[in-house]
């Protein structure tokens, strides 16, 4: 027997439930700041994420998924799924030229992440993401409002309460590099003390060791030079302006000195939702200013900051937390029918009722009233409309409350009325294209 490939999980239509409600409650937000919907391709040049996530962190050396095109393929060699979201759309920013228009620019995306990680409970191979960026502009307000709306998509899940928001300010490259560099003269005649996997840290990322998980290393960094030391006047002002900005938004937050952020691209302002019980370990996603990238990937110098959220950890926030997504694919009514003739009455029926907004199923096969109705019983509909052969010739119909156990007899005719004053006009599930189309050939 077939099963999902391993770190991959299929979406079932409960928690799909989940992810169209996380999905208009970032849509809803996004509209309302004024971010635009863009999406970029599953694959991109591997060389991308090397030179904007950073060539020696997790993602880059052990997590790259790579694309196997077809053999001596040049088109497909070098391709790798993505792995995040913000160096495709940085990329996409400075191949449609996007600096011409008017900025910042905000994006948000909604869709599928791929990381060859160990699998786990909670970290999937194939994950999804939402992200929001906003390109174009430096200024504490930006960073601030972007944190906000983010707040207010956990707040609309029902599950900020749960978390805590990280914050800390990381300084210029600069800054960053005096940083590093310190940190490596520090552990000099200390490696040996740290664990194998933070021995390659040192050498390769230094800022990883101060999210280490380990122990030992824990200990040590707690003589060691602290990154604030080596942040700059003008990176110090920016971080405290938009603490007041948080301030006056009502924003909570933890300043935490060690939060570092995983990706090489990073500038200034970083932040992530912690779980408030477990905390980084459980994190529902993070983000920061990013403000040499789109250099880094050939563009003119952009400033940037953008928040990638996991879609999977929210719906086991919310699902932890009691909270039940709308459901909407409830069945309203069933047409049972017995005879070709019923049948046939029966398939106009249905359509007419599923255009009303009516959720309807029915005409499912030869079984006998008796076996549709166990059915109707099994798919929980609200109304069971029965059509045999008798019903047929008199032109009548009967409507059965599968709740109250009561049912009657009225004219065919009457049928779609009556369901439509039974189910209730606010409860129909109706759709209109409102937008007006323009024709290009119009004058």
């Amino acid at each position: 027997m077939f099963r999902t490939p391993k770190g991959t999980h299929d979406v079932l239509p409960e928690d799909h439930q989940y992810m169209t409600y996380i999905k208009k409650a970032v849509r809803h937000r996004a509209r309302q700041a004024g971010y635009k919907r863009i999406e970029t391709p599953m694959f991109e040049n591997k060389a991308i994420f090397e030179r904007g996530i950073g060539e020696h962190t997790d993602i880059v050396e052990k997590e790259l998924f790579m694309v196997s095109g077809k053999k001596n393929d040049e088109d497909s060699a070098g391709l790798a799924l993505r792995p995040e979201f913000t160096a495709g759309i940085c990329r996409s920013y400075i191949e449609h030229g996007m600096h011409q228009l008017p900025q910042p620019v905000e994006f948000y995306s909604f869709g599928p992440c791929y990381r060859y990680d160990r699998p786990q409970k909670g970290r999937y191979r194939q994950f999804h993401q939402f992200d929001m960026e906003i390109i174009g502009l430096k200024d504490p307000s930006i960073d601030a409002q972007l944190i906000l709306v983010i707040s207010k998509i956990l707040t609309d899940l029902k599950i900020r309460g749960r978390l805590k928001l990280q914050i800390n300010n990381i300084g210029t490259t600069e800054n960053r590099q005096a940083y590093i560099e310190s940190l490596k003269d520090f552990f000099i005649g200390k490696e040996r003390n740290l664990p194998e996997l933070d021995q390659k840290r040192l050498k390769t990322n230094p800022l990883r060791l101060l999210d280490s998980k380990e122990e030992d290393t824990q200990i040590i960094l707690k003589s060691a030079p602290v990154m604030d030391q080596f942040i700059d006047d003008d990176s110090k002002e920016f971080h405290s302006t938009l603490i007041g900005y948080l301030d006056e938004l009502g924003v909570e937050y933890e300043k935490n000195a060690t939060l570092v952020r995983g990706l090489d691209y990073y500038t200034q302002t970083v932040f992530e939702f912690w779980d408030e019980s477990t905390g980084a370990q459980n994190a529902v996603g993070g983000g920061g200013r990013y403000d040499g990238l789109i250099e880094l990937l050939g563009g003119r110098s952009t400033p940037g900051v953008g928040f990638a959220g996991g879609v999977e950890r929210m719906i086991w926030h919310m699902k932890e937390a009691g909270v039940k997504a709308p459901f909407k694919d409830q069945v309203d009514v069933f047409v049972a029918q017995l005879g070709p003739e019923a049948k046939k009455k029966c398939l106009t029926l249905i359509s007419d009722l599923r255009d009303r907004g009516v959720h309807t199923l029915g005409a499912l096969g030869e079984a006998s009233l008796k076996s549709q109705m166990r059915l109707a019983d099994k798919f929980g509909a609200r109304y069971t409309l029965l059509l045999g052969k008798m019903e047929v010739k008199s032109g009548t119909i009967i409507i059965k409350d599968m709740e109250a156990g009561k049912q009657q007899e009225i004219k065919f005719k009457e049928a779609i009325p009556t369901v439509l004053k039974f189910i209730g006009e606010e409860n129909l599930d109706t759709y209109t294209l409102r937008d007006k189309f323009v024709d290009v050939d119009e004058d």
